[in-house]
């Protein structure tokens, strides 16, 4: 049930003009609590820094949209996180310009799920389609949610990749989320809200404004761990994408495609500045891997941080590395040497076992296998 109580003083900001998440996580430093703020008098409001405008806004809101919100809000699978709430996305709190609320239809739970975002061109190749599917639905069976922007192209087959590969998938969108842009993804959109996560800052009623979809970008960025970018042209949103990721510390892969390919230059472009190129997902788990181990407890729900023991671990390569491992701090190398595996393959099972709870990375780029995978 709605605590339409709690909720309104929120829905009152993020409907303010030009109250973004700065001005409002300014407000929550002035005031003890949202409702604190949207009952303060103009002058406070006027001491915090907002205009005439806003502050009208915030005094007198319009009653008819508040009421669509709430009425939005209380479907079942539909919430809003706020920036007080504990279970707003740890990774989220990182970047520079975090969102003050975050619209969610869906799991909620998938937005603690370690990410990877796949953007890219929105007039793919169909080879860069089948890339997107394709690496998709391997990170999706490896246990990361596959995060995108639900646009036509890329972002699509993205979201389809790891739908059909059992997993989960989060799409930020442009738009409240009362509406689908764009509409040929309606279909797609229900399937996400039913296996994974629809994601916006924007209220119900939001159309696909221009001037929403970089606002949206930093989002996606800012919910991964790295951004894979499939095909891409010099000047497309997919870059601002890679360059929000490298201003929030994220890791940036690109696919590399032929030279007489447009839609690769981006992604060539990316890889001379320093991103990673990448021909299998093995290649992203390598670089993934290590941050992995120093981010679970934040970034995995509680349900997913239990460890198992070595019996409930995957294949005989899992088995053999735990083994090998003994009680001591291992580097990748000299488990390579033990179980006489590529460390292609070697880092994609250390991935698992760190995704399973079984070992954890170290300072130093080594490994430990945890107390709980001894049993």
């Amino acid at each position: 049930m709605v605590d339409a109580q709690a909720l309104r003083p929120w829905l009152v900001l993020c409907r303010a003009p030009r109250v973004g998440g700065a001005a409002i996580r300014h407000l929550l430093d002035r005031f003890p609590s949202a409702h604190d703020a949207v009952s303060a008098s103009r002058a406070a409001l006027a001491a915090a820094g907002l205009d005439v405008a806003q502050i009208e806004a915030v005094q007198r809101p319009d009653a008819d949209a508040l009421a669509r919100d709430l009425d939005w809000l209380a479907a079942p699978g539909r919430r809003l996180l706020t920036w007080r709430d504990d279970d707003y996305p740890a990774a989220l709190r990182e970047i520079a310009q975090p969102p003050a609320v975050l619209f969610v239809q869906g799991d909620a739970d998938w937005l603690a799920v370690p990410q990877i975002a796949i953007v890219g061109s929105r007039h793919a190749s169909p080879q860069g389609l089948e890339n997107a599917q394709a690496f998709a639905g391997e990170l999706a069976r490896r246990g990361l949610a596959v995060t995108s922007g639900l646009a036509l192209g890329i972002d699509g087959a993205a979201h389809r990749g790891a739908l059909v590969a059992g997993g989960g998938t989060v799409a930020v969108c442009g738009t409240g989320l009362d509406r689908v842009y764009p509409a040929r993804h309606k279909a797609l959109a229900h399937d996400i809200a039913a296996s994974g996560a629809l994601v916006s800052e924007f209220p119900p009623g939001v159309a696909a404004l221009a001037e929403n979809f970089p606002r949206r970008n930093r989002i996606i960025s800012g919910l991964s761990i790295g951004v894979l970018v499939v095909e891409a042209a010099r000047e497309s949103g997919s870059l601002i994408t890679a360059r929000l990721a490298l201003e929030q510390g994220r890791e940036v892969f690109a696919i590399p495609g032929s030279i007489h390919n447009p839609m690769a230059r981006g992604c060539h472009a990316l890889i001379r500045q320093g991103a990673k190129l990448v021909e299998t997902v093995d290649d992203i788990l390598v670089e993934i891997g290590p941050l992995l181990g120093t981010r679970r407890a934040t970034l995995l729900p509680a349900a997913a941080t239990a460890a198992p023991a070595v019996s409930d671990t995957g294949d005989e390569m899992e088995r053999a590395l735990l083994q090998a491992m003994g009680d001591e701090t291992v580097a990748v190398d000299t488990l390579a040497a033990r179980v006489q595996a590529p460390v292609g393959e070697l880092q994609a099972a250390l991935t698992r076992l760190e995704l399973a709870g079984a070992v954890a990375g170290v300072p130093g780029g080594r490994y430990q296998r945890l107390a709980r995978s001894r049993s």
